[in-house]
């Protein structure tokens, strides 16, 4: 009978995780101070984001999720580009720059890439491990919504027109 109860406590501590993990994009929190190292060599800052409501999407090449949202981020990029919307993928520090640089090239992905050499970016921004992990960033600079996975993009997108609407 202890190792039943036992199990079943297991089961219910794993539920209550999982609860806490789903809910955990909702609220906001001001996005951490980072510096993004772009595919060309430039530095963005987290202090570059403000202004303009912003997705940072936290992907790797060997994530096959990740490469099977990319068209969804590249739809959602171009609809709202014009309206003060930006994108910005953080490739994985495990991911190796040549086969980004190929992904980007062959895709002609239409906003800024990152690579995350260090880890650093992925840990300042939650500790981040799991791809896809897409974070909205509204134009003060906070932390709105997050994603672990694809997010809905219909729901995505209802998102991103309330944020732009707002001054």
């Amino acid at each position: 009978m202890r190792i039943k109860h036992g199990v079943i406590a297991l089961v219910l501590a794993s539920v209550a995780g999982i609860g806490a993990w789903v809910a955990w994009g909702t609220g906001t929190s001001p996005a951490p101070e980072s510096t993004f190292v772009l595919l060309d060599g430039t530095r963005l800052t987290t202090a570059n984001l403000r202004g303009k409501v912003t997705l940072v999407n936290f992907w790797a090449t060997s994530c096959t999720t990740c490469v099977a949202e990319m068209p969804d981020i590249v739809a959602t990029h171009q609809k709202y580009h014009a309206q003060g919307f930006d994108t910005l993928a953080v490739a994985m520090s495990y991911d190796p720059p040549s086969y980004v640089v190929n992904f980007v090239e062959t895709r002609k992905l239409p906003f800024k890439i990152a690579i995350d050499n260090t880890g650093a970016v992925a840990k300042s921004w939650g500790d981040v491990r799991l791809t896809p992990t897409t974070y909205i960033v509204n134009k003060q600079g906070d932390i709105v919504k997050s994603y672990v996975g694809p997010p809905n993009v219909n729901e995505l997108h209802l998102l991103i027109e309330k944020l732009l609407a707002q001054t």
